[in-house]
Formats: C-alpha cells, structure tokens, sequence
C-alpha cells in the first residue's frame, strides 16, 4: 500500500497573523548581525590583508544559496515552527522533534551567553569591577525586561526590536557611508591578489558565522500576515543589506586603522579614530543594541519551538497556551525566560556552548534535505517559490555546509549527539504519556 507523504501542520492556530515584512526582516536581520562583527574585521585583516572586504562579499555568495533554499521552504509551509515544521513534513514527527529539541537548546544556550556579554559591556561605563549581585541583579532586570516584552504582545516586541535595530545599525552604516566616500580604484587594484588558500579557507570559515542565524527569523511563521510572500522577501532582503554593510564596514575600518589586524576590539578603535572617546563610546553602544536585538528577537523566536512542539503533542499542553488578551505564547515565553536567565547566572551554559556551530549545520543540512519532499507535497501551492535549475541550488548549498563541517571539533560532535540522545528520551516519554491519556480517554 502506498504511504502518502507527511503533511505540514494545518496553518490556522491560536495565533493572531499580525507581523509583516517589516517584522520578518527584523528577526531575520537580528539574528545575523550580534556581535560578532564587532570583533571580526580584526582577524579577517590579519588572514586576508587588502582582500578582506572581498572575503565579505564571497561570504555572501556562499550563504545564498542555503537562504535561497530556506526562502522556498518558507514559501511552502507557513505554520508557526520553520525548521522543526519542515523537518517533521518531510521526515517525521521524531526528525521533526529532534530538530526543535537541538534548535531550542542552541538558541538557549546563545541567549544566556549574550546575556552575560551586554552585562559585560555595560560594565565598560562602570567605574570600578561589577561585583557578582549586581551581575546577577542586572541579568535578572534584563532577562525579566525581555519577558515582559515579549509577554505583553508581538507588536510590542516587534517596536523594542526596532528600536534596538535602528540604534545597532546606525554607527555601522555610518561606518559603511565612510567606506563608500574611501571607495577608489585603488581598493579593487589592491584586492585583486587572495592571500593562500589555506588563510583564504580560514577568512571565509570566521566570516560566514556572520551570516547565520537568520533561522530564527522563520519560526513564526503562524504569526504572519503573508508568510508565503514577506519570508521570502524578509531573508532576502537581510542578505543584501547585511553584505552591504559588512563589506563597506571592512573598508572603513582598514582606512581608519592601518593597524587593523592588531586591533583586539576593531569597530570600537575606529569609532575612537574617528571622534575620539564619543566615538568609542558610540560604538560600545550600538555593541549593547546589537546584543540587545539579538536577545529580544531569540526571546521572541525560540518560545516559539517549544509552542508548536506542544502543538503538536510532543510537549505538556501548557506550553501550547496562549495568552487570550495578548495573543502569546505566554507559558513557553516565561519558561524561556527562566532557562535563560538561570543559565546565564550559573554559567551552566558554558559547557553546552560547544554544541552551536554543528547544531547550526546539522539543522541546515536537514531543512535542505526535506526540500524535495516539501515541493512534492506542495504541488502547484499558489506563491511556492521555484528555484531555477531543478537541485543545482540545494545541491550547492548541501556542498556549503559540508565545507563548512570541516570547522566543527570533534567536542561540538559529541556533545551535539549526547543532547540528541536525551531528545530522543524525551520524545518517547512523550509518545508513552499520549497513549495512556487516549488508553484512559478510551476507557481501556
């Protein structure tokens, strides 16, 4: 007998559909561009020389075809839970599950630790050390601020994100004007020689991290207004500004600083090149907003997954409710919010934070591989994206992530697969905890 494939989960949910493009791109955006920019300039400079800002854009390339891929996922399926929902219509709820389970503990683990970084670069106007109760003080604050946000509506949350965008962005484009007003022939002349293929491999290795992250981005899907059209158009759209501003900002920071790939702190120096201590503290400011963006659109995004888990019976009921005044997920926003904020004042985290550079990958390489089942299922679905050349793109992007696989230590591998191991118990407690509530229901 033929068995039909696995179908998506039914669009309509307890939701209200009210983010936009706008939105999307803002949780797209947010979750690419953190923190790491601010140091990456430095390292690029040292492996590449004159050909960083380079290395940039064939950066951008490369992360492409993967966004192209996740574009028509997102034009396929528009339920809240991106990756876990591809996942599960094409492999399974197990598979599914799994994906959710490793995302979740992925973006956990990153929110405790940009946590205990925006403490940290508070600590840079502090005039004597921070001392323990005031760390722990300050990422409760945070923490609770965060949750109270996210509590009280997707539209509050939405106007925080922007706020915090548009001040995380504004010294870097500012920065990038620079590189464009410097934008000679004298940039392209001296770029045009690589370095080795061995520095070349690493430079692109650093600076791809850069560009990931926009998953994040895709989970609430159930929440837009037109996610077949905006998430598209939403991923799109951050590749292109965010490859902007990258290699803009790399000619900025090569001009202002001749000593770049010394720098240990290169965006903050040339805000101080440039107007001295006020810039210097400028950019440690767009530094707090840009983790700030990061950690409000993950608190935002990754209750989401545990929601759509729940949704799906996977997890306790509980997690699945929303909130009837404002619309949220409310019981998996406030357990995230826990989570977080006990493993940013522990320090639990540190030992798990192995585990997202494979995670990452291991999560890319799955959505990827559901795509010809997603497409079959899908048919002639009105606004489905057709990439051109048939699984040339998600062939290209299947190669990128196994280049990529060359960067993961044999710790994230262990420790991603002991975390699947515990997902895989937790997802048998949950199928064995259904049966005896339907044996009970049923009278068995």
């Amino acid at each position: 007998m033929h068995t039909p494939p696995p179908q998506p989960p039914p669009t309509r949910e307890p939701l209200v559909r009210q983010i936009g493009v706008a939105g999307l791109w803002l949780l797209v955006i947010n979750g690419m561009i953190g923190a790491g920019i601010f140091g990456v300039p430095a390292e690029t400079e040292r492996l590449a020389g004159s050909f960083s800002p380079w290395v940039f854009a064939l950066c951008g390339l490369l992360i492409a075809p993967i966004m192209l891929c996740f574009a028509q996922l997102s034009s396929a399926v528009s339920s809240t839970g991106g990756p876990v929902v591809y996942t599960q219509a094409a492999f399974g709820p197990f598979a599914g599950f799994q994906i959710g389970w490793a995302f979740y503990i992925a973006r956990l683990t990153a929110f405790a630790a940009n946590l205990n970084l925006i403490v940290t670069s508070i600590g840079y106007f502090w005039a004597t050390p921070m001392g323990p109760a005031v760390r722990i003080g300050m990422l409760f604050a945070l923490c609770a601020l965060m949750v109270w946000v996210n509590l009280v509506g997707a539209k509050a949350a939405m106007r925080s994100l922007g706020i915090l965008t548009v001040l995380k962005l504004l010294p870097l484009i500012a920065l990038a004007a620079m590189g464009l007003f410097w934008l000679d022939g004298s940039v392209f002349t001296s770029a045009a020689a690589p370095p080795g293929i061995t520095d070349l491999g690493a430079a692109v290795l650093l600076v791809i991290y850069a560009y990931v992250g926009f998953e994040s981005g895709l989970v609430p899907g159930g929440e837009a207004k037109n996610p077949q059209r905006d998430m598209p158009r939403a991923l799109l759209l951050a590749l292109l500004i965010a490859t902007t501003v990258y290699v803009l900002v790399q000619i900025a920071t090569q001009r202002l600083l001749p000593e770049l790939a010394a720098s240990e702190r290169p965006i903050v120096d040339a805000g101080e090149a440039l107007l001295g201590s006020t810039g210097a503290i400028i950019v440690v400011l767009a530094i707090i907003a840009s983790v700030g963006g990061n950690l409000v659109g993950s608190m935002f995004s990754t209750p989401r997954i545990t929601y759509r888990l729940a949704l799906d019976g996977q997890l306790p009921p509980a997690f699945a409710y929303v909130h009837p005044q404002h619309q949220t997920p409310s019981v998996s926003v406030l357990v995230y919010g826990i989570a977080a904020f006990l493993l940013a004042a522990t320090g639990s985290f540190v030992w798990l934070a192995v585990i997202s550079v494979f995670t990452r990958l291991l999560i890319y390489m799955t959505c990827i591989a559901s795509m010809p089942r997603i497409r079959a299922t899908a048919g002639d679905m009105p606004g489905l994206i057709r990439l051109p050349g048939g699984m040339l793109i998600p062939l290209l992007a299947m190669l990128i992530c196994i280049a990529l696989l060359t960067r993961v230590s044999i710790d994230s591998v262990l420790a991603t697969l002991a975390m699947l191991v515990v997902g895989s118990v937790l997802f048998w407690i949950a199928i064995v905890r259904r049966r005896q509530i339907s044996r009970k229901n049923t009278g068995q």
